[in-house]
C-alpha cells in the first residue's frame, strides 16, 4: 500500500495539464491518500497555478476538506489572489480566522496586497494590527507588503516607520519605499533613500529612473540612466520605456537614436509597448519619417500605438494625414478610445478643418458611444474659434453637462478664453475670464487677460489685472525651457540666472538685440 501511495504522489508531481491531474486525483483516492494533507496540498497547488490550473476545481476540492491546514488555506488564498479574485481572498482569510487558524508570513503578504488593490484602508489597518500582535512586522516579506500597502494608501509616513523597523531589509524593501515616495511626488527623498541603498539592483535603478520621468524630471532621469550604465547594470524593458519617454518630452532625439541603436546591437526584443515608445519618441522629436516607418513595420498595433502616430502627425501640422490614418484605423477594425479623439480634434485644429472636427465629434458620440470629457470640449472649442465659429463654440460650452469637479469644467473654459485672446475677442474673453475665475484661482487666467489688454493698447486694464492677481495672492509659475547641445540638456527658468554660462548668453542676446534694433525689429528686453 505504501509503494502504491508513493507511486501516486510521484505521478501527481509529473502532471502537465488538468486532464492528467484529474486522473492522478482519482488514483490518489483509490490508493487511500485522498484525504492526506500533503497529497491535497499538491493537488491544490497544481489547480491553483494560474497558467495550467483550474480555480473552480481547486475551490471544489478545498470545500471538501474538513479541517484544512494553514498550508492548504495559504494555497487557496494565493490562487484567488493570482486569479484576480481579490474579495474572495479576503473572505477566505476572514473564514480562516473565524475557525481559529492564525495566518503566517506566507498568508499575510497576499492579504495585504488584496487590501491595497481594493483600497480597503480599515481592513488593512486590522491586518496590520494582527501583524503587530503576532510579531510579523519584523518579517521582511510581511514588512515589504505592509510598506507597499501604506504607500498605496498614500501614507508614506507609516510606510517609512515600518520600513525603518524591518531588521534585515532586502532590495525589494528599498524598491518599494523609493516607489512610495515617487508616487507621492517626493523625488528628493526618494533620491536620498536611493543613495543610501547598500545594494542597487536593476529594480531599484528602474524605480528611481521611472520616478523621475513620472514627476517630469526628465533631465534627471537621463543623468540617472548614465549612472546606471557606469555601474554595469543592463537596462530592462521598463527602463528603456522610461528613458524613451524622457527623450520624447525633452526632444532629445540624438539620445533616443542612440538607445534605439543600442537595443538593435543587443538584439533586444521589441515588444508592442517598446515599439510604441519608439514611435512616440521619434514623432515627438519631429522625425515623422522614421516614426511612420517603424509604425508601418509593426506586426501588431493596439489603440495606444495608433493614438501615438495620429498625435505625432497632428502636432507637426499633418492634420490631413492624421485624419487619413484614423480612417485606416477604422478599416483595420481597431476601436478608438477617448484619447484618439483628442488627437483628432487637435489634427483638425492645426489643419483649420473645423467642419471635419464637428463631424468627428458626432461620430464619437453616435458610432462609438463615447461621451466627450472636458479635454474634448477644450479641443473642439479651440478648433471652432480658430475657424472663426464663435457662436458655435459658445453653444458647445453652454451644452456641456454639469460636472461635480469644477476643474473639469475649467479646462473647457480655459480653452475658450485662450482662443478668444488669440483671436483678439476682448469682450468675449472678459466673459470667459469671469466664469473661469469663479471655477479656479489659476495664474493663467490673469496672464492671458493681461496680455490681451496689453496687445490691444489697454495698458490701464492690463495693470489692473496684474494688481488684482497680486492682491489675491495668485503666483505665476515660472516658465521653463530646455535645449540639448552636444549631449547635455540645458534648462532655463524665467527669472533665474543660475546657468553657468549666463553672462556669455546675455552678451550674445545683447548683440542680437542691437542687430534687431538697426532693422527696427527689437523685441529683447
Amino acid at each position: 500500500m505504501a509503494s502504491s501511495s508513493k507511486r501516486c504522489l510521484q505521478l501527481l508531481e509529473k502532471c502537465k495539464n488538468m486532464k492528467q491531474l484529474r486522473q492522478s486525483h482519482a488514483q490518489a483516492i483509490t490508493c487511500g491518500i485522498g484525504t492526506n494533507s500533503f497529497a491535497l496540498s499538491r493537488l491544490l497547488a497544481f489547480c491553483a497555478n494560474p497558467k495550467h490550473g483550474s480555480l473552480a476545481y481547486a475551490w471544489n476540492l478545498f470545500k471538501h476538506i474538513h479541517e484544512p491546514t494553514i498550508c492548504i488555506c495559504n494555497t487557496m488564498i494565493k490562487a484567488f489572489f493570482l486569479k484576480g479574485e481579490t474579495f474572495k481572498t479576503l473572505h477566505l482569510y476572514s473564514n480562516m480566522l473565524s475557525k481559529g487558524l492564525y495566518p503566517d508570513n506566507y498568508t499575510l503578504p497576499f492579504v495585504l496586497k488584496a487590501c491595497a488593490k481594493l483600497h480597503l484602508f480599515y481592513f488593512g489597518e486590522l491586518v496590520y494590527g494582527l501583524c503587530l500582535k503576532l510579531g510579523f512586522v519584523f518579517d521582511v516579506f510581511v514588512g515589504n507588503a505592509l510598506v507597499s500597502m501604506y504607500c498605496g494608501f498614500g501614507n508614506v509616513k507609516v510606510a517609512r516607520y515600518i520600513f525603518d523597523e524591518i531588521p534585515r531589509l532586502d532590495v525589494v524593501s528599498w524598491t518599494v519605499m523609493i516607489s512610495g515616495y515617487v508616487q507621492m511626488g517626493d523625488v528628493d527623498t526618494a533620491r536620498l533613500l536611493f543613495d543610501e541603498a547598500p545594494v542597487k539592483d536593476r529594480g531599484i535603478w528602474g524605480a528611481m529612473i521611472s520616478g523621475y520621468v513620472k514627476n517630469n524630471c526628465f533631465k534627471e532621469s537621463l543623468y540617472m540612466f548614465r549612472l546606471m550604465q557606469m555601474s554595469g547594470i543592463e537596462p530592462d524593458e521598463a527602463i528603456f520605456v522610461s528613458i524613451l519617454s524622457a527623450c520624447a518630452n525633452l526632444g532629445a532625439l540624438d539620445t533616443g537614436i542612440w538607445i534605439h541603436k543600442y537595443m538593435d546591437q543587443q538584439k533586444f526584443p521589441l515588444s508592442l509597448r517598446l515599439s510604441t515608445c519608439l514611435v512616440d519618441m521619434y514623432a515627438k522629436c519631429g522625425n515623422l519619417g522614421v516614426a511612420r516607418k517603424l509604425f508601418d513595420e509593426m506586426q501588431q498595433r493596439d489603440v495606444v500605438t495608433w493614438n501615438v502616430m495620429i498625435s505625432g502627425l497632428a502636432m507637426h501640422g499633418g492634420g490631413e494625414s492624421a485624419i487619413q490614418l484614423f480612417r485606416q484605423m477604422e478599416k483595420d477594425g481597431v476601436s478608438p478610445d477617448d484619447i484618439t479623439f483628442i488627437a483628432l480634434f487637435s489634427a483638425c485644429s492645426y489643419s483649420g478643418n473645423a467642419f471635419e472636427g464637428v463631424r468627428i465629434l458626432d461620430r464619437m458620440r453616435t458610432m462609438y458611444n463615447i461621451e466627450p470629457k472636458s479635454e474634448h470640449f477644450g479641443c473642439i472649442i479651440d478648433l471652432l474659434i480658430r475657424g472663426g465659429l464663435f457662436e458655435e463654440a459658445n453653444q458647445i460650452i453652454q451644452s456641456m453637462p454639469d460636472s461635480s469637479n469644477p476643474s473639469d469644467e475649467a479646462i473647457a473654459w480655459r480653452a475658450l478664453l485662450s482662443s478668444y485672446c488669440t483671436s483678439g475677442q476682448t469682450k468675449l474673453a472678459e466673459v470667459a475670464a469671469e466664469k473661469l475665475m469663479r471655477l479656479e484661482d489659476h495664474s493663467g487666467v490673469y496672464v492671458l487677460l493681461s496680455n490681451l489688454y496689453a496687445s490691444s493698447g489697454k495698458h490701464y486694464d492690463a495693470k489692473r489685472i496684474k494688481q488684482m492677481m497680486k492682491s489675491r495672492g495668485v503666483n505665476k509659475a515660472p516658465g521653463c525651457s530646455s535645449i540639448k547641445i552636444n549631449g547635455e540638456v540645458h534648462e532655463f527658468i524665467a527669472g533665474e540666472n543660475n546657468h553657468l554660462q549666463m553672462e556669455e548668453i546675455r552678451l550674445i542676446l545683447e548683440k542680437l538685440d542691437k542687430h534687431l534694433h538697426y532693422t527696427g525689429s527689437s523685441t529683447y528686453s
